[in-house]
């Protein structure tokens, strides 16, 4: 059954506190050191809550095994983490705050990409190392920041192809009308037309959209032997309940970047999740010993935890990535941690190994590409070690490393 929202957030928020608090060097008996603080800004109420309340509690196991295990150079960590509310502007007054207040030494955060560019510039700014852990349309090229999440060559051009074998040549693409779902659609169309294939429309949608009637009555008349979904959030999950009042499921298949990221195959009816491709960098339901590890630890501290999507395992992942950088680096000065993560540092988590690559910081890392079936994703293909290199064609920061800003990459070129 769904958890009540408020519920899990209250839990979260209550963890949150015990581990934030002054008494943690005494709980874990480090001496008199200071902690090292860890900031975090994700958004646990607001439109965008369903994806930020389980990477808040990737982000709390990590630091209590991090803290359990002795800590970093002989210091606690202590996580200092704001509610931003699906707010941009809080983004900006919470990473401010992170930055010149509480004076961080590193912060995990940000969701949609806007949210990142809003706090990002700050960051730099204040010399502030930044890690994003989301999948997200490629692009960014910083040397204070690392990116790592899934990015467009890792996933969506393993799902394209598979999806039209299955299928067909013609697609329909829907996607949010926002720089990840206008980004991915042409992403979307250049690996159906390197296969081969034919885009027929594009339709793009803004957040708060519900009613998809008028554009299923259009895909119904362009007859597709695809849809390609880059839809995204509560309000997007409309189109898969009306796509099947409207009797199209199982006539035209869908393959999407999006569904399941928080939790909509046990959400909906099984019959209209049923059959739906997706590919991300992990699945709560992958069958290793990391990442059953993974979903029994955070299912026993939460039992009422939401599905455990890439967000989630990536959020923790990009934790001790840093962690592994600070160790190599055997200090917290920022330059020396961005030179040891440079330096090729691997992590194997629940998703497999993830390398961060020094010339671009982001992450080589395992893809799955998976369908649904009962409610639950079954993994079909594992692809291994998937570079970034749509973000490589744009971003070198080994050459260039005053670099700071995203590119939109010519996907045509």
């Amino acid at each position: 059954m769904p958890i009540s929202r408020r519920k899990f957030i209250k839990t979260s928020l209550s963890a949150t506190a015990a581990l934030a608090s002054p008494a943690i060097s005494t709980r874990y008996a480090f001496g008199s050191d200071d902690p090292i603080k860890v900031g975090s800004l994700l958004d646990q109420s607001g439109a965008i809550a369903s994806s930020g309340v389980t990477m808040v509690t990737a982000m709390e196991q990590g630091v209590a095994e991090i803290n359990e295990a002795g800590g970093l150079l002989g210091r606690p960590l202590q996580l200092i983490q704001y509610d931003t509310q699906s707010n941009i502007q809080l983004y900006s007054q919470y990473a401010q705050q992170l930055a010149l207040k509480d004076r961080v030494d590193v912060v995990h955060g940000g969701i949609t990409s806007a949210s990142r560019e809003a706090i990002r510039p700050t960051f730099d700014r204040f010399q502030v190392l930044y890690f994003y852990n989301v999948l997200y349309e490629g692009g960014v090229c910083d040397r204070n920041t690392f990116c790592t999440g899934t990015t467009p060559a890792q996933t969506v051009e393993k799902l394209v192809p598979y999806a039209m074998k299955n299928s067909g040549k013609k697609a329909y693409i829907l996607a949010a009308d926002y720089n990840y779902g206008q980004i991915t659609a042409k992403w979307m169309t250049k690996y159906m037309q390197d296969n081969g294939g034919e885009v027929l429309s594009v339709d793009f949608f803004p957040l708060d959209v519900t009613n998809f009637g008028p554009t299923i009555s259009k895909i119904q008349a362009a007859k597709p032997d695809l849809i390609l979904s880059a839809l995204v959030g509560g309000n997007h999950v409309s189109f898969y309940r009306q796509w099947e009042s409207a009797g199209m499921k199982g006539q035209i298949p869908i393959a999407s970047t999006t569904f399941g990221l928080v939790n909509e195959p046990s959400t909906v009816d099984a019959s209209v999740s049923a059959d739906i491709y997706g590919c991300y960098g992990y699945y709560e339901e992958l069958d290793t010993p990391e990442s059953q590890a993974f979903v029994q630890k955070l299912k026993k501290r939460w039992p009422d935890i939401p599905y455990i999507s890439e967000l989630t395992a990536a959020n923790y992942e990009g934790l001790f990535l840093w962690a592994e950088g600070v160790k190599k680096a055997g200090s917290l000065d920022r330059m020396a941690v961005i030179e040891a993560l440079e330096s090729g540092i691997t992590y194997k988590g629940p998703s497999g190994d993830v390398t961060l690559d020094g010339v671009t910081h982001h992450t080589t890392r395992n893809a799955y590409l998976a369908q649904v079936k009962d409610r639950k994703w079954n993994v079909l293909e594992t692809f291994k070690a998937v570079q970034p290199s749509d973000t490589a064609m744009v971003c070198n920061l080994k050459d260039n490393p005053r670099d700071n800003q995203q590119y939109v990459i010519d996907i045509d070129s």
